[in-house]
């Protein structure tokens, strides 16, 4: 995933998790404010609860994968992924697919 797709700056995130617009599954929770800017950016956190270090950039890395096939990146929004616990139980697959779910409920 390129730079200017990525949310990197910590006071964003706060920013755009207190517009308190979202959707969430068991491996996700998806939250997403409007932009005016003229691409759609993504931020990544994963927790303490997930596991150490290692296991918390290999999960990263997955959502980043997933994110570059799934989004489009044309639409006009901020979102930010919060990963669960419940991803460490169920496969890539079936994360990705969770994933989607949510993403089609945004473009709606």
């Amino acid at each position: 995933m390129k730079r200017e797709y990525r949310v990197r700056k910590n006071d964003e995130f706060p920013d755009i998790m207190n517009y308190k617009r979202f959707y969430s599954c068991p491996s996700f929770t998806l939250y997403i404010k409007p932009r005016k800017e003229d691409h759609a950016r993504i931020g990544i956190s994963a927790g303490k609860k997930l596991g150490k270090a290692h296991i918390r950039n290999k999960v990263k890395r997955q959502v980043r994968m997933m994110c570059t096939e799934i989004y489009d990146f044309d639409e006009k929004f901020d979102s930010i992924i919060l990963v669960r616990q419940n991803y460490l139980k169920e496969n890539y697959q079936n994360n990705k697919k969770c994933l989607e779910t949510l993403y089609k409920k945004v473009k709606i």
